[in-house]
């Protein structure tokens, strides 16, 4: 697994604008990320373009900017908040002498550092080396061959086939485990729906207070941290609802804009817990200015994992910081589309617990009617 920079490395943050609204926003996101991966961002350099230069993604004027900036800082990173190419990354760290690493790349550190699970673990691995697999190129273009003599002449396999080689046999082992975890997973779903129990799975933005609701419906006492990706592990429990039941609930892992598509795919078991689920409850940070943007990266991960037709219900969390009050928003049809509340403070919990009390007894009353006509 690609290994970790150092706590509190020196960093230089790289942001284009392409003309975007949002640049204020995902300026101040980017900052964020850099610091959950351990990093101290030292400068941020910026400036406008029309498009990405082919071969260095800034530009060549930019690219000296960004060289002197890391020089005089010392700083042993350069982060871009973009999609790099492995051509662009390479000529980056030829021209800037020092390692340049792209937006994916960052994310993908900050999941192996989080994970905690076994799963977890081998999902973060598979992504990186997934990740990692396009760009091979750039630890080998020092060797040409692996070096003859008595006892090393090989079959003149090249360094780079020999890594991707062994690389490949590493994704298939990875894998064949995460498969095996998948059917695990898959009985034990089958098992609840059986039971006929409503399930519901907590999505939204990374730190929008999904695993703060989570502990604050179950008591559970899940890790909950004003940090970007504190949860990365689903967790699932029954938790007693008053007029209902029992219902399953899932705290799932946060999503963010760009997610990788390695991280996507790798995450796919853990993820179709939510395509599962009865119900979503989309947990919304209310006081974000950025929340409207924030919401549409959410449903383009859900419409891609398959899960965009699962009823949802958007919950407006965080009250608390922009004094609005609880309550509940009706649709056209008369159902709750939206619920604002303070998942830290329990404002407004009871209005959520009365919804999921009102599904739940729908769903088994509709169970009920399908197994009567089917006497």
């Amino acid at each position: 697994m690609i290994s970790n920079p150092p706590v509190s490395e020196s960093a230089v943050l790289v942001q284009l604008n392409f003309g975007n609204t949002d640049f204020a926003e995902r300026l101040e996101e980017f900052r964020l990320l850099a610091s959950s991966a351990g990093t101290n961002p030292v400068a941020v350099i910026s400036g406008k373009r029309s498009s990405p230069d082919a071969a260095t993604y800034a530009g060549k004027g930019k690219v000296v900017e960004i060289a002197d900036c890391a020089r005089l800082h010392e700083a042993g990173i350069v982060i871009f908040n973009h999609e790099l190419s492995p051509g662009q990354q390479r000529n980056l760290e030829r021209d800037l002498q020092c390692r340049v690493i792209d937006r994916s790349s960052l994310i993908l550190d900050i999941f192996a550092q989080r994970a905690r699970s076994h799963e977890g673990k081998l999902q973060v691995e598979l992504a990186q080396l997934q990740h990692l697999a396009t760009r091979l190129v750039r630890g080998w273009t020092h060797l040409e061959r692996q070096k003859g003599g008595i006892g090393l002449r090989g079959p003149g396999e090249k360094q780079l086939e020999t890594d991707r080689r062994l690389l490949g046999k590493r994704v298939s082992l990875l894998k064949e485990k995460l498969r095996l975890l998948e059917r695990q997973r898959t009985v034990r779903r089958r098992a609840r729906l059986r039971s006929e129990v409503l399930t519901v799975s907590l999505v939204g933005y990374t730190n929008a207070g999904k695993s703060t609701l989570f502990n604050a419906l179950t008591k559970a006492g899940a890790y909950a941290a004003d940090q970007l990706f504190a949860t990365l592990d689903t967790t699932t429990r029954r938790v007693f609802i008053e007029g209902a039941g029992q219902i399953v609930i899932s705290d799932t892992v946060g999503f963010i804009r760009d997610l990788p598509h390695e991280l996507i795919a790798s995450f796919h078991a853990t993820l179709e817990e939510t395509t599962q689920a009865d119900l979503l409850l989309h947990v919304i940070d209310s006081a974000s200015a950025d929340r409207d943007q924030q919401i549409a990266s959410v449903q383009a991960v859900l419409d891609e994992i398959g899960a965009g037709n699962v009823p949802q219900i958007m919950v407006w969390n965080k009250i608390d910081a922009c004094a609005a009050s609880a309550g509940v928003t009706l649709d056209e049809h008369g159902k709750i589309s939206r619920i604002r509340l303070s998942a830290k403070t329990g404002d407004g919990l009871g209005f959520l617990r009365e919804t999921l009390a009102t599904i739940a007894r729908e769903k088994s009353q509709l169970e009920a009617e399908q197994s009567e006509a089917v006497a």
